[in-house]
């Protein structure tokens, strides 16, 4: 993967992060972010997932690069905190034990096989019709999944019978700079 963000802009990032969640959720109003590096106004897509007591609390992202990337950032870590539809929005008292986890995102890519997809290194984008699911490059590592599982599950998260990967679906691979508090 190509273009990676140093220390200090992921440093920058997470902050942007925590302050947009903390933000949000005091006031009701999103911040501005003052930007001055480059690459950080570049639009890329990102993900922003939110932990707490090390379970799952939000992810919500742009699988596409829509925006700048730090508004991108601004954007989706306060829609991990209040609009992820399996969670219940996240409260002021819980930031204490959140941790934030960003992921950018290279631009997806269809692949002709499902033997091409790799585990830890891909993420998945599974579409049928107006049917689509992604899963992060991480998630098959975090559950220890093989390669089909992870293309299973990818059809449940679209909302598609488990084997459609096997029956069409077209299937899209990205890569993803993880980087955390």
């Amino acid at each position: 993967m190509s273009d990676l963000l140093d220390r200090d802009e992921q440093r920058f990032l997470l902050g942007l992060a925590r302050e947009a969640v903390e933000s949000y959720l005091k006031t009701g109003k999103k911040p501005k972010a003052r930007v001055e590096k480059p690459r950080l106004l570049e639009k890329r897509g990102a993900f922003v997932t939110l932990r707490v007591d090390d379970r799952l609390r939000g992810c919500i992202g742009y699988p596409l690069p829509t925006k700048p990337l730090a508004e991108a950032v601004i954007e989706m870590a306060i829609a991990a905190a209040t609009q992820d539809y399996r969670f219940a929005p996240l409260t002021v008292e819980e930031l204490p034990q959140t941790k934030i986890e960003i992921s950018v995102l290279t631009l997806p890519r269809p692949v002709q096989d499902p033997r091409e997809v790799e585990v830890g290194r891909h993420g998945i984008i599974i579409t049928r019709g107006p049917y689509r699911g992604l899963l992060l490059p991480q998630v098959p590592g975090e559950y220890g999944w093989d390669r089909d599982t992870y293309l299973r599950h990818g059809c449940l998260k679209a909302g598609l019978d488990e084997d459609e990967w096997k029956k069409g679906a077209t299937i899209e691979v990205f890569e993803a700079q993880v980087f955390s508090e």
